[in-house]
């Protein structure tokens, strides 16, 4: 499974970002997530054992500034520093900080670089994590189900997560953020059913969220009997909001 023991990693490219920068703000090699997603790229909570504590916000912004200033030397190109890392990234009690000092940095090293955060939108109900993730140019909140049981297939949630309670919180962005669904296969439930797909459109046009971004698992997953989704089988789950004009994005 796929662990990162850097702050500041790549750029790897990206299917949807281009050429990334990584940036890991939860402890190291394991994994720190209030979610539990059968597709995860880093495995399973149990079997993810971190490495000291969350990094602070001096740590993340000499590792991102060394990262960066040598890139800027050496020509390399940067399309986005993008937050992923080791499970949910607005867990770091630093994060709100975190951000302000990486577009300083951005601005500074690469100004046509875009700031992007991968999260699973669990804590936009906060204010400080919501403020931050205005500021930056790509806050890719994800939403895979709009139900309660289907949630806890996919992404099994620790904590008291609603969907209602998310759907809420993304409305204060009002449209300004990329929303991200994964579609896949299970014999244990079915992400493209009538009644799953009904209640996914219904919500992407309430929150009319400036791109969707839809994709299927690339790397390994923890639950073995898991498939991935066809580019042709996304399209079409996406169809009837492709001709509504919105802008959706496949990768498959």
């Amino acid at each position: 499974m796929l662990h990162f023991d850097e702050i500041a990693f790549g750029p790897i490219f990206s299917r949807r970002l281009g050429a990334s920068l990584g940036v890991n703000i939860l402890p190291r090699e394991g994994k720190t997530c209030n979610f539990d997603c059968v597709y995860c790229e880093c495995g399973w909570n149990r079997d993810g054992i971190s490495k000291g504590g969350f990094p602070k916000l001096e740590q993340v912004r000499k590792a991102l500034e060394n990262k960066l200033s040598m890139a800027s030397e050496n020509g390399t190109g940067i399309d986005s520093i993008t937050f992923s890392g080791n499970g949910e990234p607005t867990l770091n009690p630093d994060f709100a900080q975190i951000i302000d000092a990486t577009i300083e940095l951005r601005d500074r090293y690469f100004p046509k670089a875009q700031v992007s955060v991968l999260s699973n939108a669990s804590l936009v109900g906060r204010d400080d994590v919501f403020r931050a993730l205005m500021k930056v140019d790509n806050a890719i909140l994800k939403l895979d189900a709009l139900s309660e049981e289907l949630v806890a297939c996919i992404n099994r949630p620790s904590g008291n997560y609603r969907i209602d309670d998310v759907i809420e919180g993304m409305k204060k962005f009002e449209g300004r953020f990329v929303l991200q669904t994964m579609f896949l296969k299970s014999p244990d439930f079915d992400t493209a059913s009538e009644e799953a797909l009904g209640r996914w459109r219904s919500i992407v046009r309430m929150l009319k969220p400036r791109k969707v971004m839809v994709y299927t698992i690339d790397r390994e997953t923890p639950d073995k009997s898991l498939s991935k989704c066809s580019r042709e089988e996304m399209a079409e789950y996406a169809g009837p909001l492709i001709e509504e004009g919105f802008d959706v994005q496949i990768s498959g």
